[in-house]
């Protein structure tokens, strides 16, 4: 009887550990809008260019003097552990100044940072309104010029968004980026 028990006890404990694997984030739920920009190399990429990847995404501009240069290295960081881990995602970085940001400007501003552009897009080639718009419908961030400089207001999360194009986690992209946690999650999306 004692052996029975045992056993019971043992597979259940087995299936209750089997179901403790990672589970996939579902944190925000936000879908992404339909969207075709044009990236860092002049050719239109989009939402459709996604289909099927987990990718994640941040704002960004090129001439920004506070957030943006340590957001960039730290998404450079980023794409390193996940292509050491041969994780399979993209990453997006829109600008928030489209003005001044074209395709040209956006390749420079990638150098600096040692960015892989095989598989992190740079994008442009909308107004100021649009991406205002599609930073607060698809992501709930905030994109604003400063009206008493030439610097944009925007948030510095990383936004993990799933094979079918919903945002379902946001990740300090400023300070403190947890780098594991991020490769992880990607991870999980596969």
């Amino acid at each position: 009887m004692k052996n029975r028990l045992l056993l019971v006890t043992v597979i259940t404990l087995l299936v209750v550990l089997a179901a403790c694997g990672k589970e996939v984030p579902d944190d925000l739920d936000w879908k992404v809008q339909d969207f075709t920009y044009t990236d860092h190399t002049k050719s239109e990429f989009g939402l459709n260019d996604l289909e099927g990847k987990v990718w994640i995404a941040d704002f960004i501009f090129t001439n920004c003097e506070t957030v943006c240069p340590p957001m960039t290295a730290n998404m450079s960081q980023l794409q390193d552990k996940l292509s050491e881990a041969d994780v399979d995602v993209e990453l997006v970085s829109f600008s928030v100044d489209p003005e001044r940001d074209t395709p040209e400007q956006l390749v420079t501003f990638s150098e600096k940072f040692d960015a892989d552009l095989s598989n992190w897009h740079f994008l442009t080639g909308y107004n100021e309104d649009e991406i205002k718009g599609f930073a607060e419908s698809s992501f709930k961030t905030a994109v604003d010029a400063d009206p008493s400089s030439d610097q944009f207001i925007h948030g510095t999360n990383f936004y993990l968004v799933n094979k079918e194009g919903i945002a379902v986690k946001k990740y300090s992209g400023y300070s403190n980026v947890p780098f594991e946690e991020i490769v992880d999650d990607v991870k999980a999306l596969q």
